[in-house]
């Protein structure tokens, strides 16, 4: 008797399938195994797409019990972020426990639970021979650490889809779903910084010498963003200006405003809350993710040798990854006074993508979401980044980028958390799409 949806994710979740540092590559590829497992168990095929020091990728189909009818891919992954401080966590994160219609567990919205109803719904279609499309099953393992392998498969592969479903997205609120139609690009990097052999008397040295925490604040100033929160003009190059039509979408939207309060986040400035869709879907933005620099917590009087930082940027529509990566490194070194010695370490980068939301696959998947859901469906553009749908945009595959993720599932920290309601409107939704996709070529 095959296990139910929510049986299987939480068999999923136990895994560890950790990518992005400390993780196990035991872990990972049980959790690929067992995305080929599911797929076989229903009558498809499935395999792994493998490159060297990464991650593998499932590659599998489910056929259709008709012929003639339209490919749908759907698109997920199976790595997760880490967990640290895991002393932060209310249940250990990988032993997924269920309190207050919440799963509580990583991976459990980003992208396991959001992913999951996609191939669950498909198995039990293809178990039934009811399965109205074929479904291509491509499963990565290195979404939040760049995505090469899956990269890689995806520009040899020939035969490519009618359209691709990707649930990875989230919702604008708990009653209102949304199709994202854009997604920013990503550039990540590390810099270390070395100024001597090792740390120094601040006492007889400071003052005379480099300090590496100074010289790497100078430089990370010659990136980030100005008091207004905007980049400099060299780091905004080549951003296309929102349509008309996406203004006015927003503008249904819930106010900024509330949406950062509900993060728990607070406000840059007064502006924030009113461009908050303009900034998170039609600019750049740079962050540092996390800096080490001397000893913070022992009172050592020193001037620290060596700092260390990792930095992201999210790429505007329009904008180049090549391209951008060249400006950060050019005004990061510029930065940098001599005697220093300066690494610069670009961990992964991943294009802006844009769909037609006048696309039969998008019109098509807005009414299957509006049908399942019982919702409105906003159309929005996304601030995060998938790093192959840009490899989709290039080939011509209209995507149906949605989700039914919300800002309290407290994605990529810890006690990540996915609603039992969410997981219920997935499943839905994957019934009334595959059911919906089949009209592709009467449309």
């Amino acid at each position: 008797m095959p296990a139910g949806l929510m049986e299987e994710l939480f068999d999923w979740l136990r895994i560890p399938s950790i990518s992005t540092g400390g993780g196990d590559v035991r872990a990972l590829a049980r959790a690929a195994e067992w995305v080929c497992e599911r797929v076989e168990d229903a009558g498809g095929e499935a395999g792994l797409a493998e490159r060297a020091g990464g991650n593998p990728a499932v590659v599998g189909e489910l056929h259709a019990s008709t012929g003639n009818a339209p490919t749908v891919l759907i698109y997920g992954h199976y790595d997760v972020q880490g967990v640290d401080p895991v002393s932060a966590w209310k249940y250990p994160p990988f032993e997924p426990t269920i309190e207050d219609g919440r799963i509580y567990a990583r991976g459990a919205s980003d992208d396991k639970g959001n992913y999951l109803p996609l191939l669950h719904v498909a198995c039990e279609l293809a178990r039934k021979n009811e399965l109205p499309v074929n479904v291509r099953v491509v499963v990565e393992g290195e979404e939040e650490a760049g995505g090469e392998t899956v990269k890689e498969w995806a520009e040899r592969d020939e035969r490519g889809a009618d359209c691709a479903i990707v649930f990875d997205s989230d919702m604008v609120n708990d009653h209102m779903a949304a199709l994202t139609a854009t997604l920013r690009g990503v550039i990540a990097l590390s810099l270390d910084v070395c100024t001597a052999d090792k740390d120094l008397h601040s006492g007889s040295y400071g003052g005379s010498v480099l300090n590496a925490t100074h010289v790497l604040h100078h430089m990370l100033a010659e990136v980030l963003p100005g008091a207004d929160g905007r980049l400099r003009s060299e780091l905004r190059a080549g951003i296309a200006p929102p349509s008309q039509s996406e203004l006015e979408e927003w503008a249904k939207l819930p106010a900024g405003d509330d949406v950062i309060a509900e993060s728990g986040g607070k406000p840059l400035d007064n502006r924030s809350g009113l461009d908050y869709y303009s900034d998170n879907g039609a600019d750049a933005s740079v962050d540092v993710n996390g800096i080490l620099g001397g000893d913070p917590v022992n009172a050592r009087t020193i001037v620290p040798a060596t700092a260390h930082a990792k930095l992201s940027m999210r790429l505007a529509p329009g904008q180049s990854a090549p391209a951008m990566q060249r400006v950060l490194e050019e005004l990061l070194c510029s930065a940098a006074p001599p005697g220093a010695e300066v690494s610069i370490k670009f961990a992964h980068a991943g294009e802006p993508a844009s769909f037609d939301p006048e696309s039969a696959p998008l019109r098509l998947g807005k009414l299957a979401l509006e049908q399942a859901t019982g919702m409105p469906v906003a159309l929005q553009r996304a601030g995060g980044s998938i790093p192959i749908l840009a490899t989709f945009a290039d080939r011509g595959i209209q995507t149906i980028v949605s989700g039914f993720a919300l800002a309290d599932d407290a994605v990529h920290a810890p006690n990540e958390s996915y609603r039992v309601a969410s997981l219920k409107l997935g499943e839905k939704a994957a019934y009334s799409l595959y059911s919906t996709l089949a009209r592709l070529g009467e449309v």
